[in-house]
């Protein structure tokens, strides 16, 4: 109920109004975002990325408005065009959501994001990186797989990323999983229904096992989102199983949540990519992470309460 009740929040104008305005909230925010625009990002992309891999996301989903899609894109390609000139598209790409592209416009949708990603392909492709798609609602997930096939005719490196929590995952990952097929495996952070979705833990995190296992066994390249001790032993295990080397598959997390974490892992000599999202459409997505998990709930409130 709990984390039914922090999506519904995610999606509030009133709440969200309130904790843009609230000065006690953007420290806690912080922690989560690296910053409102491109050079505050990219300061913390070169702090972070000597022993990590980045991928980075401009926030902001759901847009019904084609120019500002277009923005986007815009926004994305000069980022791509700033992390060249900086000398790290080694390291670091980006990720997008096609809902911030067009795709939940009312018209020609599917194909005005299709376009714009496009255009970030390019400009990536021009860099020396890649893209990851992001996943969002079950909604979007036949939508968004064809347009990552459609990207993948021109752009065979752009990566599709996958939520365990839906029933449909599995199969998708069978299908996903070929020669050079970059997939992000994560729990996933939607409300979504039991129609369509796994509820309970314990069924999550069966699922997440069985499709990691097929995308370990398949001749693409897992990147295993997760935050969990237990499935992170249990990566190393399928990648030890299938024969992959280190460099054959990433884990990936989120930028300011098990920090230690990730550093540890690199340390011994894991590819570790952090996920860092930027820019003012922060609410949802902050929302989203005090929903995913109860640690950072907990976080928030004790540096709410240290701050009044």
């Amino acid at each position: 109920m709990l984390r039914a009740g922090l999506i519904a929040a995610s999606r509030s104008r009133v709440l969200r109004g309130v904790a843009e305005r609230s000065s006690l909230v953007r420290p806690v925010v912080d922690r989560f975002v690296a910053g409102v625009d491109a050079p505050t990002a990219v300061a913390t992309v070169h702090r972070i990325a000597g022993g990590r891999l980045v991928t980075l996301d401009l926030l902001g989903e759901d847009t019904r408005d084609r120019q500002q899609a277009e923005r986007t894109a815009q926004a994305y390609q000069q980022l791509l065009a700033r992390l060249a000139d900086e000398g790290l598209t080694d390291r670091v790409e980006v990720s997008v959501k096609l809902s911030a592209l067009g795709q939940a416009l009312p018209r020609d949708g599917d194909k005005i994001a299709l376009d714009n990603a496009r255009g970030i392909c390019s400009a990536a492709a021009a860099a020396g990186t890649t893209v990851t798609v992001d996943m969002e609602d079950h909604t979007t997930t036949d939508s968004t797989l064809q347009i990552v096939r459609d990207l993948r005719v021109d752009f065979p490196w752009v990566g599709a990323v996958l939520q365990a929590y839906l029933r449909r995952t599995e199969a998708d990952c069978a299908e996903l999983s070929g020669p050079g097929s970059r997939v992000r495996l994560c729990k996933g952070a939607y409300d979504e229904p039991a129609s369509v979705a796994y509820r309970t833990r314990r069924e999550v995190d069966a699922s997440y096992v069985r499709c990691l296992r097929t995308l370990m066994n398949g001749a693409g390249y897992p990147m295993v989102a997760t935050h969990d001790p237990r499935l992170i032993t249990i990566a190393e295990h399928l990648a030890r199983q299938s024969g992959r080397g280190r460099g054959e598959f990433e884990f990936q997390m989120l930028f300011g949540v098990r920090e230690q974490e990730q550093q540890r892992l690199a340390r011994a000599g894991r590819q570790v990519r952090s996920y860092v999202p930027f820019g003012r459409e922060w609410y949802p997505y902050f929302m989203r992470r005090l929903a995913e998990r109860p640690a950072n709930l907990a976080f928030f409130l004790r540096s709410f309460v240290s701050t009044t």
